[in-house]
């Protein structure tokens, strides 16, 4: 496998537009006959609408690329037979947490999702909620999944301006460091009373980041390049 590719990017220009998915088209019975499937595996999971990407190009610390619309099914059944439309990629943000004292935080996805016991930062598929006057707003994203995942709002961290583009297969990850100010400890226990109070949270347990040695093999690829970079370089 081709090692991830890290771009640092000030601006994203990310057009959302209506584009027909050949894929999506061409295999609708096998993809509804995938997606019932899983529903039997996990009945929680529902076939909402999200937005995927093509054309991406990176040049001079921007990021520029196309998003069109399509339903969660035809993207399921596209991850889950090895990316058969190389042209499209999975592109989404995710805010990396980092506390005060120097710690990366993650979630552990809970068993009623898709992702079920994967590790990473708070972020999730790009859907109609995060389009902005015909653009796929990134940032707005990063919020919106961080507040519902963990509870924490903008008083609670401040974010760089920066962007770390983790380009891995078919997989882009936007990610945005977000410098909380407590430790990973108060974070963690923050985190933790926020997901008590929810009836069925999305995460399932909060791990703490403090090197290389605490990274795990359930966690993505993409998630792992970045933070052994981060270390690196402090």
């Amino acid at each position: 496998m081709t090692s991830p590719i890290i771009h640092r990017v000030t601006t994203l220009d990310l057009a959302v537009r209506p584009i027909v998915w050949p894929f999506a088209e061409e295999r609708r019975a096998e993809i509804a006959a995938h997606f019932a499937e899983k529903q039997r595996e996990r009945p929680k999971i529902w076939n909402g609408r999200v937005l995927l990407g093509r054309d991406a190009v990176f040049a001079d610390g921007h990021l520029s690329a196309t998003y069109f619309e399509t339903d969660f099914a035809s993207f399921l059944a596209w991850r889950d037979w090895s990316f058969p439309d190389k042209a499209v990629f999975n592109g989404f943000g995710m805010g990396a947490l980092r506390t005060s004292d120097g710690a990366f935080i993650m979630g552990e996805m809970a068993q009623h999702t898709a992702n079920a016991g994967r590790i990473y930062f708070p972020s999730g598929t790009p859907d109609l909620d995060d389009v902005a006057e015909g653009a796929l707003d990134i940032p707005g994203s990063v919020i919106r999944e961080l507040g519902e995942e963990t509870g924490l709002t903008t008083a609670d961290y401040w974010a760089e301006p920066e962007w770390h583009c983790v380009v891995s297969g078919p997989a882009i990850a936007m990610m945005q460091v977000l410098n909380l100010n407590m430790s990973g400890e108060e974070a963690r226990a923050r985190i933790e009373a926020n997901l008590a109070r929810e009836d069925e949270p999305e995460l399932s347990a909060i791990h703490l980041v403090r090197g290389v040695s605490d990274l795990r093999p359930t966690m993505p690829r993409f998630v792992t390049a970045f933070v052994e970079q981060q270390f690196a370089s402090r």
